[in-house]
């Protein structure tokens, strides 16, 4: 099940936290995380071993598709950042700023 990393909760957060959930149940061994990052921007992670034989483009092409197919329009645009790693990559600069955001200016 996937979690949100900081309260409060809202409609568009419960909304991204279903879509996770079910890319999850339909991806074994992967686990997402997601949080708002301000009024304007979502941000949500998925760590997946599939993703391992993937490139970036890939990657994202496999997540936009839960996007279109899971989220309304208006919610998904707000998803600003998405870190799409295999286990292995989880050392990386784009991991590394999702745990640690530079504090927002909005």
């Amino acid at each position: 099940m996937s979690k949100l990393l900081h309260e409060p909760r809202d409609e568009a957060l419960d909304s991204v936290g279903a879509m996770l959930d079910r890319y999850e149940h339909e991806h074994p061994g992967s686990y997402a995380d997601y949080y708002r990052r301000n009024d304007v921007s979502i941000r949500l992670r998925i760590i997946d071993p599939a993703f391992t034989s993937l490139d970036r483009v890939d990657r994202h092409e496999i997540v936009e598709d839960y996007l279109r197919r899971y989220l309304p329009e208006e919610i998904a645009e707000d998803i600003t950042l998405m870190v799409l790693l295999p286990p292995a990559e989880t050392k990386s600069l784009m991991n590394q700023e999702y745990e640690n955001p530079i504090p927002s200016l909005l």
